[in-house]
This record gives structure tokens, sequence and C-alpha cells, in this order.
């Protein structure tokens, strides 16, 4: 007897705000399709109407970007009701009021390894973190996450060459050539955030301090994370996707990311702009087209939601049920800022499956270190975690270039 799990409904909020997607990108359709028009008639299309395009544009991405927001919010489990035993009255206690000798004395809480002191947060602190980063994170979202407890995560990568068959129930077994391996090397690097409290949110008993620490420091990693996962130089921080050698596709190998080119400096091609697209869909190989998706930037999302297919489709669409992405000829489409816009030999779009391509390593262990002194009357939570991440499958990602070659 197979078990049936139902899926919650929408709440009344995200319907709403798919309803809004979803009226303001007709609207957006009808607006561009009198623009085309124009510009067949007379070469270029009325100011207004290109004033009122952008507004409308704009409305739909805000309201793309907030049914996302609603969309993670539902789907982000949420932390499993806590055993207020010694560890978490202690951890709280340390958080409130700072005090900690009988927490040391118990062991309840474990002294982290900083120069300036501070402890190890329980696994509950850190997994709600590791959640809200999820939702608020873009890359780390859609890549793989490994948790370690060293400086730097180790993994050997087959560059291929070990034979293999079929052979018979009886048949020898002939000795197989040795595989070719590469060991990918992932140092973590301390990313840290300075969130302050009042005296008062500390004393109201009604305040989840374990929340507060998660939802404050949230958009600080994010933002770090983020830029670090595509810009990141690997130096201190994370690598980026975007930092590794760059070559034409036909002609990449292994550590290398290919590109396909636009053939026109700074710009898509003028005639068929949607081949472009194609071209950068069809350079990955087929095994890692199924759970391929495109990684741009708002301002590029902009430009190809204009764009149509040969039988005058528009190949960008929004979200047609709460929880599912907004998709680029038939793929999903993830928002991330830290993409560069489109101009000359720009790399702004990005396509592969990332949960292959890319791998984001968490160190275990957040670590916090509360400071009433600094910046009195606020009290002051210096939390850190380790991070690190690159590029472990260089074949599953692709970019496309906008330049000549």
């Amino acid at each position: 007897m197979t078990k049936e799990t139902k899926m919650a409904a929408p709440s009344a909020e995200t319907r709403a705000a798919l309803g809004e997607v979803l009226c303001a990108f007709e609207a957006f359709k009808d607006a561009n399709d009198r623009r085309l028009d124009e510009i067949e008639a007379k070469t270029a299309a009325d100011p207004l109407l290109e004033e009122k395009l952008a507004r409308i544009d704009n409305a739909l991405t805000t309201a793309q970007a907030r049914l996302d927001r609603l969309a993670l919010d539902a789907a982000r489990p949420g932390l499993e009701a806590k055993q207020r035993g010694e560890t978490d009255a202690a951890w709280e206690g340390y958080l409130r009021t700072g005090e900690a000798a009988r927490l040391i004395e118990g062991k309840s809480l474990s002294a982290g390894s900083n120069a300036d002191g501070g402890y190890v947060a329980p696994a509950e602190t850190e997994a709600l973190i590791d959640r809200l980063l999820t939702g608020a994170s873009p890359i780390r979202a859609i890549a793989s996450v490994k948790q370690t407890t060293a400086h730097t995560f180790k993994k050997p990568i087959s560059l291929g060459g070990a034979a293999t068959g079929w052979v018979s129930e009886t048949a020898a077994r002939p000795e197989t050539g040795s595989p070719t391996l590469d060991l990918l090397d992932f140092p973590t690097a301390e990313l840290y955030a300075m969130p302050a409290a009042t005296t008062q949110l500390l004393d109201d008993a009604l305040v989840d301090i374990d929340q507060w620490l998660a939802e404050e420091v949230q958009d600080v990693f994010a933002a770090q994370e983020g830029d670090a996962f595509v810009n990141g130089s690997g130096t201190d921080r994370p690598k980026g996707f975007l930092a590794y050698t760059k070559t034409a596709n036909a002609s990449a190998v292994w550590g290398e990311i290919g590109y396909v080119a636009t053939g026109v400096d700074g710009d898509f091609a003028a005639s068929d702009p949607v081949d472009d697209l194609i071209d950068l869909v069809y350079a990955p190989k087929p095994g890692y087209r199924s759970n391929a998706r495109f990684v741009m930037n708002r301002q590029t999302v902009s430009t190809v939601r204009k764009f149509k297919d040969a039988n005058g489709d528009y190949i960008w669409q929004p979200a047609l049920s709460s929880g599912g992405p907004a998709t680029l000829l038939g793929y999903p489409v993830t928002e991330a800022e830290e993409m560069p816009d489109i101009g000359s030999d720009a790399f702004a779009i990005a396509f592969g499956d990332f949960r292959r391509s890319y791998l984001v390593v968490d160190r275990q262990g957040v670590q916090v270190l509360r400071d009433p002194y600094s910046a009195k009357p606020y009290v002051l939570f210096y939390t850190t975690k380790r991070v690190g991440g690159g590029v472990q499958d260089f074949n599953a990602i692709k970019l496309m270039k906008f330049g000549l070659s």
C-alpha cells in the first residue's frame, strides 16, 4: 500500500501573487507586441510606449520576485521543535545574559577556536541559519552542498579512461584500464556578520533569540556568498564559476569553462537573437541538459523577456503555478544579481546543471561571540562560519559571451 502525500494548498497571498504575475505578463506582451509592430512599420517605437513597457517590465519583475520569495518560504522546512534541555537553556542564557561559567563547567556548550573566544552554536541554530541562507542565496539554492569537519574538502574526480563493457555470465573479465583521476581542493574561508541587539530585545522572553540571530545574519551572509560563488577569486573566499579560465566551447578542456559567443560585441545577434540562446542550450552534452537552468541578473532577464521564437511565442514564461519557476525556452531561470550586465565581452548568461557543476562546502560549526562592550548600549554578536566553493564538473556549465568570438 503506497502512502499518499498531500501537498499543502497555496496561501491566499501566494495565489494573489501568482495572479499579479500572470496579469503583468499579459500587459507586458500586449505592450511589447505594439512596440514590435511600430518598429516594423516605422523603424522606431513611440518613446511613450517604450516607457510604458519599461514600467510594466519592472512591475513584472517585482511580482515574480515576490512570488519566488513566497514559494521559498512555503517550501522551507520548519525547524524541529526543540527539546529545551540543558544545551538549549545554556545557549539561550549565553545569548541573553552572557552567562558562561556554568556552561563550560557543565559542558553544555563548546568553546570556539576564535582567539577572542565565543561558543559554537547548537546544531539546531546552525541548521536554521543554513536553511534561511538557502532561500536567500540563489547559487547555494541550486548548487550541491557538502558539510565537512576539515578546513579543506578534497574530492577525487574521474576524468575518464577506465574501460567498461558487457560480458556473459561465464565469460572471462578482461583487465580494465586505470582511470585518470584529478583531486579537487575546496578550502573554506571565514564569513562573518555582527548583528546588534538592544538589551530590551534580549530581556523579552517572547523573542526567539535563535530565530532573531539567524534572520539578522542571513542577508549579510547571503550577499557575501552570492558574490563569491559567482565572482570570488578563491583567495580567502570561495572561487566563483566566472573566475575560472574561459575558453570557446569547442576548444575547452578540463579545468576551463566553455562559452559560446553571440558574434556581436556587447549584444545579441541583431537577427534571430533566440538562436544565440539555443546555441547555449546545446553547448553542454545531453546528459547535463535534463536538469539544467539559466542563470542571469534581472537586467538580462528584462532583455530576453522580449524575445519571441519562430512561431511568434514568447520564449520567457512566468511560473504557471505557485512554487514553479519562471522559464526560458522551457528551462528554469535563476536570477543572480552578481552576474554581469550584457556588455562588451561580458559573460552575462550561464546555463547548465548547477547541482553537478558547482559545489558549496560548509564547515560544521557556527561560532558566536557575545560582545556587550564595543558598542554600548548595544550588544554585538560576532557570528562566523566557514564556507568554501568551486566548480566540481567543468562540463556541466557553459557561458554566453557577448563578443565577436
